[in-house]
């Protein structure tokens, strides 16, 4: 049975004007490194400059693997409830039905390309933003949609989801930083205590 292979990763470490910094762009170098033993058919990549700078290191080392754009993988907010949690209600504040329903247009674009199985055995990876990745991880988990809300992930780090004919995606890896020594983990994330 053919199993489409999805290597999820958010684009490294930006500036505010969404360039990537020097940190990015190692991070991207090792998440080159680690995919390149893989058997990468296409790196995607979102329209904007962090991920597309991203997508075009990562795919030095896999020279074998088109890099392409899929505006699907855009950054964009993927679910807005009807019901704000009351600690998420400040995020939520100003969205409108139609910013509602745009939202669940464009996640829904994004599931129908990439959450499914493929009729070969593929090798893709995805180079996004934290908000596509949590809401395909919550997709694959079969989660309330609501989920989407704090599953967030560092730069460059790597969510691995499997999809097959029949049975629930598999989830492999989720956030993984393992290729990014001490000192490039946890970008991406607010102040806290890490592990």
């Amino acid at each position: 049975m053919p199993t489409r292979h999805v290597y999820l990763v958010r684009h490294g470490a930006a500036d505010p004007f969404g360039e990537l910094t020097d940190v990015g762009q190692r991070q991207s170098e090792l998440t080159g490194q680690r995919l390149s033993a893989l058997p990468i058919d296409t790196v995607w990549h979102s329209p904007l400059p962090r991920a597309v700078r991203s997508a075009e290191i990562i795919g030095t080392h896999l020279p074998n693997a088109a890099v392409r754009e899929a505006p699907e993988l855009i950054d964009h907010v993927p679910h807005v409830p009807e019901q704000a949690p009351p600690d998420w209600a400040p995020f939520f504040d100003g969205y409108s039905t139609e910013d509602a329903t745009e939202a669940a247009r464009r996640s829904s674009a994004l599931t129908a390309r990439f959450a499914r199985p493929a009729d070969t055995e593929t090798h893709e990876v995805l180079v996004t933003h934290a908000y596509p990745v949590a809401w395909l991880l919550r997709h694959a988990l079969d989660a309330p949609p609501l989920r989407w809300l704090g599953l967030n992930c560092g730069n460059t780090a790597l969510t691995v989801i499997e999809y097959r004919d029949g049975p629930a995606p598999t989830v492999l890896l989720y956030n993984d930083m393992g290729h990014l020594p001490a000192e490039l983990r946890w970008t991406g994330f607010g102040a806290g205590v890490r592990p």
